[in-house]
């Protein structure tokens, strides 16, 4: 089953039990306020939003800790989370002249090596500043979860986890607090399913 809720993440981890999920795969804001790139705002010509000003609170990391069982979190290095070995970098393919970040870091619960996805961000219509690959969460699904395993997501965005999870079979909520990224989320997967159906 696949859940994409229009809700504060907060507001519904607070509704769950201890280790209500297997896996959290979450992106929240790195704080760097990415909006505010003449990258997206200038040439792409996006609407300035204020979710990435600023880092999710201690108390979101602690719900997040308490309600699953297992995390991978983006932007791990933005963060003051305890070390780990295991973390997952995400390798963009990019020249070394971009004036982006041509990787990003997750940070995840695992004991295990760590580990590179290597992937250049394209083919997707691209819905949200910080977007991911589709790929990507299939890859970190096939590596980190279990079948059964319940899935969360607490920053939904574009919507690539939930269609990751739903192509893996996967049990999966994802939380999205902002209106027009919930629209385009939502409409994203049910093309998606759409599409499956048709071939």
């Amino acid at each position: 089953m696949i859940e994409l809720l229009h809700i504060d993440c907060m507001e519904y981890m607070a509704t769950l039990p201890d280790k209500a999920f297997d896996l959290a795969i979450v992106d929240p804001p790195y704080g760097i306020d990415i909006n505010t790139s003449g990258r997206l705002v200038k040439e792409k010509g996006w609407d300035y939003k204020d979710w990435d000003k600023y880092t999710p609170t201690p108390a979101y990391f602690k719900e997040l800790k308490r309600i699953s069982v297992n995390q991978i979190i983006w932007g791990g290095n933005y963060f003051s989370l305890p070390p780990t070995r295991c973390f997952v970098i995400w390798d963009k393919e990019q020249p070394e002249d971009v004036s982006f970040a041509g990787c990003e870091m997750a940070w995840t619960s695992f004991d295990e090596s760590a580990k590179i996805f290597r992937q250049r961000p394209q083919g997707d219509i691209r819905i949200h500043p910080t977007q991911k690959p589709i790929r990507l969460y299939k890859w970190l699904l096939k590596n980190y979860a279990k079948k059964g395993d319940r899935i969360l997501d607490t920053h939904l965005g574009s919507g690539s986890s939930a269609i990751a999870a739903y192509d893996g079979g996967f049990d999966f909520v994802g939380c999205e607090i902002d209106a027009d990224y919930y629209a385009a989320a939502l409409k994203r997967f049910n093309v998606h399913k759409q599409q499956l159906v048709l071939l």
